[in-house]
């Protein structure tokens, strides 16, 4: 999509200010999220402004504006994501949230979730677009043959609680589904608690949260505790008080598998005693750790490649090879002018050893916890991201982006 795609209207919809006819909204609104499923968009962001209505994707974490509607289009528009979504239309002055189908032909269906959101100009509507294809396997994630390893044996330990940590957006539900894979569904009980169910997984128990009910994480937690469970999988621990039942559950001989908001595996340690857990009770009860992030890989129509002529050390923190070859991002048609296309997880993987349980009851200073992990031979999120920038994947500033 060209940088003067904003100040085109799309075609369905009268740029006029009179009446909108529904018939086409309903079509504007099909060929909105027809064309985020060939753009390979994660979300899509309706945006009622003071002169007309914007929209943009997120491609590969990065927003990139698509052909507007004017402003007529807004409150229909809107209206029309409420009735598939099963909001009340009525309401305007409150976010409201919920799920729907929509067909793309030839029998292809996408699942979204939308909300709702009031603001100065009118509201705006974000639709995610949840993937249903196959759980992607351990080692098509982007983890090196050693932490595939690593993860592995962290998936069979009988009981113990792994986290998976990194921001919004970062895989970190995906990389759960993978670990649910490699469990033997048939000789285990396994109950997850999710917040959406992005994924319905066969012979596996799957519940979402419902705050509106009652059913929060922490009181579902307490429910699957009855329901004599094997592995717990939590989609997100958010509070203190969930975060105690979970530590409590893996204490007992559950495994449980949540994720945190944290940048790094030594910050969720540090995290996890901030909340109030004892550190004798982290170290005992944490096994693993994964932080990671997702990198975009360059373009290879349009990447274009050059020598490093200059020291960046300050810049990366570590030195690169002498001379070394990297890539720079250019932009075409291919990649709708980012010059990028796809992305690739980035891992750091922590087993806690008995060294890490050392430093953990002692509440050590993270300098510490870098030096047993160097000592240890873990690289950081940052030396996986620059190996591929190194082989040409991706470049040298999209490394610095996102650790």
């Amino acid at each position: 999509m060209s940088k003067d795609s904003k100040r085109v209207p799309i075609s369905t919809i009268s740029s006029d200010l009179g009446p909108v006819d529904p018939t086409d909204i309903v079509r504007a609104l099909d060929e909105i999220i027809r064309r985020a499923v060939v753009a390979r968009a994660s979300d899509i962001h309706i945006e009622t402004k003071a002169d007309r209505v914007r929209v943009r994707y997120r491609v590969d974490g990065v927003m990139s504006e698509q052909p507007y509607m004017p402003l007529a289009a807004a409150a229909p528009l809107v209206s029309r994501i409420k009735v598939l979504a099963r909001m009340d239309i009525a309401e305007r002055r409150q976010p409201q949230d919920g799920t729907f189908k929509s067909e793309l032909g030839r029998g292809r269906t996408v699942s979204l979730r939308a909300s709702t959101f009031p603001s100065y100009d009118g509201e705006k509507a974000v639709m995610r677009l949840l993937q249903s294809n196959a759980i992607m396997g351990l080692e098509t994630l982007g983890l090196g043959q050693g932490q595939v390893q690593t993860v592995r044996k962290l998936t069979r330990t009988t009981g113990g609680l792994v986290l998976v940590t990194g921001p919004t957006g970062a895989g970190k539900t995906s990389t759960l589904y993978s670990m649910l894979a490699e469990l033997d569904t048939s000789r285990l009980n396994i109950v997850t608690l999710e917040d959406p169910i992005e994924m319905q997984l066969p012979d596996i128990t799957q519940g979402q949260v419902n705050p509106r009910a009652g059913f929060t994480f922490a009181t579902g937690l307490r429910a699957i505790l009855r329901q004599d469970p094997d592995v717990i999988l939590v989609g997100e621990m958010r509070d203190a008080e969930t975060a105690q039942i979970a530590i409590q559950a893996s204490l007992t001989g559950h495994l449980v598998l949540s994720t945190m908001h944290t940048n790094s595996t030594i910050a969720t340690i540090t995290r996890l005693m901030d909340i109030g857990v004892e550190p004798y009770i982290v170290a005992n009860a944490l096994v693993g750790v994964l932080a990671q992030r997702l990198v975009r890989m360059v373009c290879p129509r349009c990447s274009q490649s050059y020598t490093l002529d200059q020291d960046v050390t300050a810049d990366v923190g570590f030195p690169l090879p002498e001379g070394a070859s990297l890539q720079r991002a250019v932009g075409c048609e291919h990649c709708m002018y980012t010059g990028f296309k796809g992305r690739r997880g980035v891992f750091e993987v922590v087993e806690v050893t008995d060294p890490v349980q050392g430093l953990i009851k002692k509440k050590a200073q993270a300098k510490d916890y870098k030096a047993l992990l160097r000592e240890m031979g873990v690289p950081t999120l940052r030396r996986v991201a620059m190996r591929q920038a190194l082989k040409g994947r991706t470049t040298a500033s999209e490394v610095l982006r996102v650790t």
